[in-house]
């Protein structure tokens, strides 16, 4: 056999021809449909969570509009101020039978208190009596001197706080907290910080208001001097206390007690040595961290916080349904099982942003947020600091609001614990 007739036996394979129901072509069409489906699932689990987010930060309302505060660094819990766990001395008294007892005063060994449901009780020998109810209808004797709904040199008097009165019963000084919002929103006025509280007087006698002092931020506590002559007055947001003068040379006059204290002030009372019993009703700690502080100088964190979310479930199940709508009437070249897959993934995220918007980012959570460490200061008449007695997690008090004295004891009353605490001041 010659060269020729060899080549000529010899032939060349033929090339391979792949249709479009090979093998090859199949995998590789799978392979695409997968990054389809992959990307599909990506971008919609990507869309689940970046929209609520968006929506929150956009399209929700903010009840509040904070101001920035300039807040100076605390001081240092030492010396008088050194943490110890003197409040843990005190007993419970009275325990589940009244909820928020933020006030307390007494008429020889009778105790009055007012609660956070509205309720004006009479405690006599260890027995508790609701002697009136306030928002409730007729509920005992009552009078009203001042009408909330007095407009008072433009301003209607919203969040009527505390009071002291004098010893002839003539004068009253009362704080008006905000013009905007009431005791429920308290959270709001301490974040949103404006200065639209106020200090006023009333005559029992002409039955004149008038306005002593405007422009405070959450004025809250408020006390005369045992000489009568000037009125404190607790900023609760700034942190501090400013002095109102009502007699005497410096009549009309106002200056500052006490600057950039270790918490947020609530009431301030009397204290048997000449000076005065303040409350915290948070800790601003230093060392360590306060999310108040952190907080003052940031507004849009605030905002971000207090969005509303009165509708905010309902705007979220409305906005997955449009995304279901998205998913199977779109994307037609999904099959059914990953449509599904995909809307369950979809719905599982969703009910987790629901959780996020409606429990962690609320004000309640907010609250739990600050430690739950209990603080009172005695000042000195001078607006020194005497003695501090603490409780750092709030084992024994909690949200101490008041402390009133009273027969050697120091009563602690708060507007969030269903108790009043009382402590020996001997064992101190």
């Amino acid at each position: 056999m010659n060269e020729v007739e060899g080549l000529r036996q010899r032939r060349l394979p033929r090339p391979q021809v792949i249709t479009d129901d090979s093998p090859a072509q199949e995998a590789k069409e799978g392979s695409t449909y997968s990054n389809k489906v992959f990307r599909v699932t990506f971008l919609t689990l990507a869309a689940s969570l970046t929209v609520p987010l968006l929506g929150v930060t956009v399209l929700l309302d903010c009840p509040i509009d904070p101001q920035p505060i300039s807040l100076k660094e605390p001081p240092l819990l030492t010396g008088v101020l050194e943490p110890n766990i003197k409040l843990r001395k005190a007993e419970r008294l009275w325990e589940n039978q009244l909820y928020g007892p933020e006030s307390i005063v007494n008429i020889g060994d009778i105790l009055f208190t007012g609660t956070a449901d509205g309720k004006i009780i009479k405690i006599e020998d260890g027995e508790i009596e609701t002697i009136s109810r306030i928002g409730h209808g007729p509920c005992g004797e009552t009078k009203m001197l001042v009408s909330t709904k007095t407009v008072i040199e433009g301003q209607k008097l919203s969040f009527v706080n505390d009071l002291t009165v004098t010893r002839d019963g003539r004068k009253i000084y009362f704080t008006d907290s905000s013009s905007k919002w009431q005791r429920r929103d308290y959270l709001f006025l301490i974040m949103e910080g404006t200065d639209d509280g106020r200090l006023l007087e009333y005559d029992t006698v002409t039955k004149e208001v008038k306005v002593l002092m405007v422009g405070l931020r959450f004025p809250n506590g408020v006390q005369l001097s045992p000489a009568e002559d000037f009125v404190l007055v607790q900023e609760t947001t700034m942190a501090r206390i400013r002095r109102y003068y009502v007699s005497g040379l410096m009549k009309g006059g106002a200056d500052m007690f006490v600057e950039n204290m270790p918490g947020l002030p609530d009431n301030i009372r009397l204290s048997s040595s000449g000076g005065y019993w303040v409350a915290m009703a948070a800790v601003r700690h230093n060392p360590g961290f306060s999310l108040l502080d952190f907080l003052a100088e940031k507004p849009w964190i605030k905002k971000m916080i207090f969005k509303e979310r009165n509708g905010t479930v309902s705007t979220l199940v409305m906005q997955q349904h449009r995304i279901y709508i998205w998913i199977y009437e779109d994307f037609t070249f999904v099959p059914e099982v990953p449509k599904i897959l995909i809307a369950r993934c979809l719905r599982s995220v969703w009910d987790v942003w629901a959780v996020l918007m409606t429990t962690l980012l609320s004000q309640e959570t907010v609250t739990n947020f600050v430690p739950k460490y209990s603080l009172v200061v005695e000042l000195t008449e001078t607006g020194s600091y005497r003695r501090s007695f603490h409780d750092p997690n709030g084992v024994m008090v909690a949200y101490v609001s008041e402390a009133h004295e009273h027969n050697g004891y120091l009563y602690l009353g708060s507007f969030r614990s269903p108790y009043i605490c009382r402590i020996n001041l001997q064992h101190v």
